[in-house]
């Protein structure tokens, strides 16, 4: 149903136009303080989406979502000897 999912941040003048953006992805979270959307869609289709919301007159600025591509297997992880210490009496 869905291929690879990646973020856009659409940061608006008004938040009132944020409904203006379902059309082209789906609504992940919209920030009243902040004026901006979070807004997903298909990973290969996101160069097209964000030149078409660039050129909106009440779109501020447009940002790509950077998690894809970040490394998320961490090393050298090992766990506190005090905290395993608790662990094993039953605290």
């Amino acid at each position: 149903m869905f291929g690879q999912r990646q973020g856009i941040i659409v940061w608006l003048y008004n938040i009132k136009t944020a409904k203006n953006l379902r059309k082209y992805g789906n609504i992940h979270y919209i920030s009243k303080r902040l004026k901006y959307v979070v807004l997903y869609c298909n990973q290969e289709e996101i160069e097209i989406i964000m030149d078409k919301l660039k050129n909106f007159p009440f779109v501020k600025k447009v940002e790509p979502s950077y998690r894809p591509f970040l490394k998320t297997d961490f090393e050298n992880t090992r766990p506190d000897k005090a905290k395993e210490y608790d662990y094993k009496i039953g605290f």
